[in-house]
């Protein structure tokens, strides 16, 4: 594998799309998936973050924001509401949660996506008393604390072991979560943030290789340059500022997925054309060559 990080581009990309996201948007979105709140839901309140907490956990080969609107809608309807109840989870039976999970499409993979989903809400009620915050507050509020007892932390059953947090644990979805600990649910006092890598997923990838960030020649599985990307914004943020603060890898997540998923998406795989670089706030770093991204598979010659 050829890959090659060019972190000066990568600093001035991360700078141009992190202002711009926060002003006028990327290609004039300025709003995440995960971004509005169900009725009668307060910002930071425990409602909200079981609802974060268990809906991201299931936030892979799915489209987004159909994603959070079903979850949305599953948690406003009386019915349906308690599967974001950890007590509930513990004690309905498995087969109504896999049927009410698909109500509002909420659940893509019926048995997978329930058995994720009742899994965590179990271990929380179980061990954390029904409250994620109980669980952050027990790592002292450190993310590398959280992501090593997200990826080991197990429980026993039927004399095997199996995972405390499945999904969650994972490596795009568990720095995703802080990024969503720190930017919906608003809780500031995470520690070691900045050396969280940034949750890398085929538009964080795709965008990252639109922009010339990570460049080579590359034919495989797509997953195989993602340390690679990891690396690239770890260096690429080094000695940025913003807001009277360092810039760190997970300020440039939303930036680059609404690039991708409303940009680069739609350039031509084979030349690098796209029909959308008049109005892209990033197309001075548009870089022309092969980038083809499809069942988990990449073609790169940039």
């Amino acid at each position: 594998m050829e890959c090659k990080i060019d972190d000066e581009r990568g600093k001035r990309v991360a700078q141009l799309l992190y202002e711009s996201f926060g002003t006028a948007g990327i290609l004039g979105k300025t709003a995440m998936p995960e971004d509005a709140l169900p009725d009668s839901v307060k910002t930071g309140s425990l409602e909200h973050l079981l609802f974060l907490t268990l809906t991201v956990s299931i936030d892979y080969q799915r489209d987004a924001p159909a994603l959070w609107e079903s979850s949305r809608k599953t948690f406003e309807d009386p019915e349906t509401r308690y599967l974001f109840d950890p007590k509930a989870l513990n004690e309905i039976p498995m087969g109504k949660i896999i049927e009410d999970m698909q109500k509002y499409n909420l659940s893509k993979k019926p048995r997978k996506d329930a058995s994720i989903w009742r899994t965590i809400g179990t271990s929380i009620y179980k061990k954390w008393s029904g409250d994620p915050r109980n669980f952050i507050e027990h790592c002292n509020c450190d993310s590398l604390i959280i992501l090593e007892r997200l990826r080991n932390e197990i429980h026993v059953c039927n004399g095997r072991n199996f995972a405390d947090y499945p999904y969650l644990r994972g490596p795009k979805i568990a720095p995703l979560w802080l990024r969503i600990l720190r930017d919906n649910a608003k809780i500031a006092q995470l520690k070691n943030l900045e050396k969280v890598p940034i949750p890398v997923d085929i538009h964080v990838a795709r965008a990252t290789l639109a922009t010339g960030v990570v460049t080579g020649r590359f034919k495989g599985r797509l997953d195989e340059l993602f340390e690679c990307i990891r690396e690239a914004w770890f260096k690429s943020v080094e000695g940025l500022t913003i807001e009277s603060r360092p810039m760190i890898a997970l300020d440039v997540d939303e930036p680059l997925w609404h690039l991708s998923k409303y940009g680069c998406s739609y350039r031509d795989k084979q030349t690098g054309y796209c029909p959308n670089i008049n109005r892209c706030e990033a197309k001075a770093f548009c870089i022309m060559g092969t980038i083809k991204i499809g069942n988990g598979l990449v073609e790169l010659e940039t």
